[in-house]
């Protein structure tokens, strides 16, 4: 009994699979009539349209919330219970498929989301003299920005600037020591590094 309803939920899985292809992997190729074609030839245009239509929406609802198995349950269950909503043995395929898909539907959701570059690593340091016999012999000190940026598709990219930084020293007496707190502000001059 059980082979009769795995072989009866694979159009229903393939039609999953070519609406994640079509959605969130980019495959221009595969169309509702592909689709129909391939997995569901008896059946009409407009009622596999709906059915389509059904699985795109139940996708699009998970993928945006990206569902965690609780919630996916949860979800799942009360669309069985939804009059004209999925089977049991529909909710279980999309159990499953999501369980396969979850993480590489996410990470393409994340990766057409990205309008601009995007930041792997960055690391800064600030050099300067730090020992002398008079204060006014301090040089003044430079700020390193080393970045990592990956334009979408393409590798990454390394980035490296300085800036001269402009140091004011304030000096404040605190019990019976000397304290010297120095701060520091970016200052405008762009010192190629």
């Amino acid at each position: 009994m059980a082979a009769p309803a795995a072989e009866a939920s694979k159009p229903f899985l393939g039609l999953l699979n070519g609406v994640a292809q079509a959605a969130y992997y980019g495959n221009k190729e595969i169309t509702e009539e592909l689709l129909r074609e391939q997995l569901y030839p008896d059946m009409a245009p407009q009622e596999f349209a709906a059915l389509r239509a059904k699985a795109a929406g139940l996708l699009k609802s998970i993928a945006s919330a990206d569902m965690d198995t609780n919630q996916l349950e949860a979800f799942l269950t009360a669309q069985t219970k939804k009059p004209g909503g999925i089977t049991s043995d529909q909710a279980a395929v999309i159990a499953k498929f999501w369980r396969n898909h979850r993480m590489k539907i996410r990470d393409n959701l994340i990766n057409q989301s990205k309008w601009e570059n995007s930041l792997k690593n960055l690391s800064w340091r600030v050099d300067f003299k730090s020992q002398s016999r008079n204060i006014d012999q301090l040089s003044s000190p430079v700020a390193i920005v080393e970045m990592e940026l990956r334009k979408n598709g393409q590798p990454f990219i390394s980035s490296s600037s300085s800036w001269k930084l402009f140091s004011s020293i304030t000096i404040r007496r605190h019990s019976e020591r000397q304290l010297e707190k120095q701060t520091f502000s970016v200052g405008s001059s762009n010192i190629p590094g």
